[in-house]
C-alpha cells in the first residue's frame, strides 16, 4: 500500500482491476478545499492512457513488476520468441504486448516486464535507441542539409521511417523506439 505522497513517475498501481503505471502526476493544493493529485496513468495491459484525480492521502495498492533481460530470437505464428539471459528459458510474446516490434532484430536485448506476484508476462520494451542499417532509400543530394526535409527509408528489420536527405543506403542510423523516428547517424 502507498499513499499519494509516494507517487512518482514509473510507479505501478493496481487500479480498476488492471495494472497502471504513472506517466505524469501533479500535486494541486487549491486555495479553497482539500488538496488532490492529478495523474496520467498508462495501462500495462492495453497501453491506453487515462487521466485520474486522487484526493490527497488516499491509499492505493501498488503492484510489483520486474524487468528481466531477454534476447530476441525469432518470430513465428505463436509470437516473438525471447530467451531469458539468466536462465536460458524461452517464452513467446504476442506482438500486441511489445513496444515497437518493427525495430526488433535477431539477438537484440529487450526487457520483458513480468508481474512479480503472478508471474504473468505483461509486455516487452526495447531499448530507447537502436542502431539499424538502412537497406533502401533514394539517393540524397550533396549539400542538401539546410532544410528539414525528409525521405522514406527502409531499415534492415523491414520498418520504414522518415530520414533526412543526407542519409544514404547502407548507412547505420540510430532510431528512437519511443517516437519511431530517426535520431542520428552512427559513426
Amino acid at each position: 500500500m502507498a499513499t499519494t505522497a509516494d507517487f512518482r513517475n514509473g510507479l505501478c498501481l493496481e487500479f480498476n482491476n488492471d495494472l497502471y503505471t504513472i506517466v505524469e502526476f501533479q500535486h494541486v493544493k487549491p486555495g479553497k478545499g482539500g488538496a488532490f493529485v492529478r495523474t496520467k496513468l498508462k495501462s500495462l495491459t492495453t497501453g491506453k492512457v487515462l487521466e485520474n484525480t486522487f484526493n490527497a492521502g488516499v491509499k492505493v495498492t501498488t503492484a510489483r513488476i520486474e524487468r528481466r533481460p531477454h534476447q530476441y530470437l525469432y518470430k513465428d505464428d505463436m509470437g516473438y520468441h525471447m530467451m531469458d539471459s539468466n536462465t536460458f528459458e524461452q517464452v513467446a510474446i504476442p506482438e500486441d504486448k511489445i513496444d515497437s516490434p518493427e525495430f526488433l532484430k535477431d539477438g537484440q536485448q529487450v526487457d520483458v516486464i513480468v508481474h512479480d506476484e503472478t508471474g504473468d508476462i505483461i509486455g516487452a520494451e526495447l531499448p530507447h535507441f537502436v542502431e539499424l542499417l538502412v537497406t533502401y532509400t533514394e539517393p540524397g543530394l550533396k549539400g542538401d542539409t539546410a532544410t528539414n526535409t525528409t525521405k522514406p527509408a527502409t531499415l534492415e528489420t523491414g520498418a520504414e521511417i522518415q530520414v533526412p536527405l543526407f542519409i544514404d543506403q547502407d548507412e547505420m542510423i540510430k532510431v528512437d523506439t519511443r517516437t519511431k523516428s530517426y535520431s542520428e547517424r552512427v559513426k
